[in-house]
């Protein structure tokens, strides 16, 4: 799993039936709150109910089909947790 950051939807009338149902989040990967398109942002199924600004998980390649439980489909990537809290310590702080 891999944390990022929801900063965008996309909206698609016409998609194949193993996406219906599901909502298309756009993923900035890391935490980072830098706005704007960037060449690293994917899009992923939502399986949680993530809204823009979340900071959430997400994973990649099987495992996003096996959490959506569409083993079948061509999803590359799904949103799996939304996060509450991060607490984090750097290795070389309290040396």
């Amino acid at each position: 799993m891999k944390i990022g950051r929801v900063v965008g939807t996309v909206v698609a009338t016409q998609k194949d039936k193993s996406f219906e149902g599901f909502k298309f989040l756009i993923i900035q990967p890391g935490t980072s709150n830098r706005k704007g398109a960037r060449k690293d942002n994917i899009v992923a199924v939502d399986t949680v109910g993530a809204g823009i600004g979340e900071c959430i998980l997400y994973c990649k390649g099987r495992a996003s089909r096996f959490a959506a439980k569409k083993q079948d489909s061509a999803i590359d990537a799904a949103v799996v947790a939304i996060i509450d809290n991060i607490d984090y310590q750097d290795k070389n702080e309290g040396d």
